[in-house]
């Protein structure tokens, strides 16, 4: 693979972004119109290419990575010109006979640098708001999921896209050539380590940077569930795309009075999921998309294994980067399962008693992306939404908040900062111009030189009126007003 020569393509970014000043957002909507209809159109060819390179199952790209993208575009299309329009808001009353307004403007170039797991959605839902708020983009794709061609495909004979939307090839050290360039903003998705080491090169920079580092995500599951679909519920949020999510379910904390029933349950679905690659649609669990990955998972099991933990299922196939599910009791907060990320298909089981050492155990971890509660009793439920320390929750589902365009996704602690999709993600992509408008004329302003001893004595007399309180403070705050609008008018020697 040619490493890509970062200060030409940071050059060329910045004329594109000059250019693309002078597009409109309905003809940056447009062309994003016509890429969701490639999308669309081409969606079979795009599944393959991505199983090829994830080993996902058919579903999971057709779902995960096709739809979600296409819903997305469908959300960006609808909300964005009402998102990114010009603001007008409240002027105060000192300011009389004024406008203010809020403009929001592209950064210029953003750089996206995306992972592994979702390489089409994920890049898809970065570059596609960055392009919408008028800014260029370099798209680094992870090196073991490049999709090489694919992006270039879908924007080849979109002028505005293709102009707008480089992809850099490479590892990390093209990131890094990349940041020394000094884009306006860099939104990255991956793991906390490489999280660190962008955001220390960024940081002398003083380039702003989103980060979405991944979580170790919480479900929380009270006695008053119905089992059968909690459990089905359980089983597909901690095993989908192979368990290889941020969000997928990787602690699960289940009340104690149901605990036994709900992990019996658990194991008798886990042994009826069917691990395959290269499927026509008929596989729950795909492969592994790397074989560090896999090894990384062997190693979380085997340390739980050693210090008491009791594993059903798991195992690699043999030859494959298939890994069997496995189900996980036993566990104790020393063992690497219940410490690190678990990228794979695990489910680790834990049993609390009350409401209050519920939402203790699912804070307990340094990250905070997103959790889901699970009771009859939505009350109660809402109560422990409010209180888990994470940017997301799901009520009675599983990562769901994800299948809405229109919520922003992001984590708190080491879970990253910033947001991504909605309306706040949208605007993440812009920085806000404050603007305030007045009228030419030969008045001059009260709060204008010179100074004087009368002036200071009405300013007085217009803070009391200003933020007095009963019925004669307006009155005052009128009166001093008017005083002043007339003494700022007379040169010094005058007053």
């Amino acid at each position: 693979m040619t490493t890509p020569n970062a200060p030409v393509m940071m050059d060329q970014a910045r004329r594109a972004a000059e250019k693309l000043r002078n597009s409109t957002l309905a003809e940056r909507l447009a062309e994003l119109d016509s890429l969701q209809d490639r999308i669309r159109d081409r969606q079979e060819a795009l599944v393959e290419r991505i199983m090829a390179e994830t080993g996902k199952t058919r579903t999971d790209a057709l779902v995960s990575e096709i739809m979600g993208s296409l819903d997305y575009l469908h959300w960006l299309h609808g909300a964005a010109r009402k998102v990114l329009a010009d603001q007008k808001v409240s002027t105060p009353i000192a300011l009389m006979g004024k406008s203010s307004h809020i403009w929001h403007e592209p950064w210029g170039v953003v750089l996206v640098i995306t992972p592994w797991n979702y390489p089409f959605h994920i890049a898809l839902t970065a570059l596609a708001p960055a392009f919408a708020a008028g800014n260029a983009v370099i798209l680094k794709p992870s090196e073991h999921t490049p999709l090489a061609g694919v992006f270039e495909s879908l924007f080849d004979g979109l002028p505005l896209l293709s102009a707008a939307v480089q992809i850099a090839q490479g590892d990390g050290e093209t990131a890094a050539a990349l940041i020394a360039e000094r884009p306006d903003r860099i939104c990255f998705t991956g793991s906390a380590p490489t999280g660190r080491r962008i955001l220390a090169q960024a940081a002398p920079l003083l380039i702003p940077v989103d980060l979405e580092l991944g979580g170790k995500d919480a479900m929380l599951v009270f006695d008053d569930v119905n089992v059968e679909r909690t459990v089905a519920g359980a089983l597909w949020g901690a095993l989908t795309n192979a368990g290889q999510s941020c969000t997928s379910v990787e602690r699960l904390y289940v009340q104690r009075s149901i605990h036994d029933t709900f992990v019996s349950a658990l194991r008798a679905s886990l042994d009826t999921l069917v691990v395959n690659e290269g499927d026509a649609g008929d596989a729950d669990i795909g492969a592994m998309t790397t074989d560090f990955q896999c090894d990384i998972v062997a190693a979380q099991l085997d340390d739980a294994r050693q210090k008491g933990a009791e594993v059903h299922g798991g195992g690699r196939v043999p030859e494959t980067r298939l890994l069997r599910p496995a189900l996980v009791t036993g566990v104790t907060a020393d063992m690497r399962l219940m410490q690190e990320e678990t990228f794979g298909p695990v489910i680790v089981v834990e049993a609390f008693d009350d409401e209050a050492q519920a939402i203790r155990l699912a804070n307990g971890a340094p990250f905070g992306l997103s959790a889901s509660v699970w009771s009859k009793d939505l009350a109660r439920a809402r109560r422990v939404a409010r209180a888990l320390r994470v940017g997301a929750v799901s009520i009675n589902n599983v990562m769901l908040t994800e299948g809405n365009p229109a919520l922003p996704f992001g984590g708190v602690g080491e879970s990253g900062s910033g947001r991504v999709k909605g309306a706040e993600g949208l605007l993440g992509m812009t920085r806000s111009k404050a603007v305030l408008i007045d009228k030419q004329s030969g008045k001059l302003e009260a709060n204008w030189y010179p100074y004087t001893r009368t002036k200071y004595r009405l300013f007085g007399d217009l803070v009391n009126g200003l933020f007095g309180r009963g019925p004669g403070a307006l009155l005052r705050f009128a009166r001093a007003g008017l005083k002043l609008e007339s003494v700022a008018q007379k040169p010094r020697e005058g007053l």
